[in-house]
C-alpha cells in the first residue's frame, strides 16, 4: 500500500512506517492543540487518545534503539564493543 516514501509528512495512514522524528513532531502538534484549549470535549479526547498512541510508539522505538546501543569500553589501548546492560528495575 505504501509507495515506499517514508518521509511523507502525512504518514498517519501507516503509523508503523512513520519515522521516530515524524511521530515526535506529531506528538508536539497534539500537545500544542491540547494546550490551546480550543477543542470541543470529544475532539480533545480524540486528540489526546492519538497523542497517547503516538507517545507509546515513540517509547517503543526508543526501547528498541536502546537495546541496539553498544557502549564502548576501553580495554588497555583497544576499544571493545560491549552490549549495553540496562539498569535493573525491581
Amino acid at each position: 500500500m505504501a509507495e515506499g516514501s517514508r518521509s511523507d509528512a502525512t504518514a498517519h495512514d501507516e503509523p508503523d512506517e512513520e519515522s521516530f522524528e515524524a511521530a515526535l513532531q506529531r506528538l508536539e502538534q497534539v500537545v500544542a492543540q491540547l494546550e490551546q484549549g480550543e477543542l470541543e470535549l470529544e475532539d480533545a479526547l480524540r486528540v489526546f487518545e492519538e497523542g497517547v498512541a503516538v507517545a507509546r510508539r515513540c517509547a517503543s522505538r526508543l526501547e528498541g534503539a536502546e537495546r541496539r546501543i553498544e557502549e564502548l569500553v576501553r580495554d588497555g589501548q583497544d576499544w571493545i564493543a560491549k552490549p549495553l546492560t540496562p539498569p535493573e528495575d525491581s
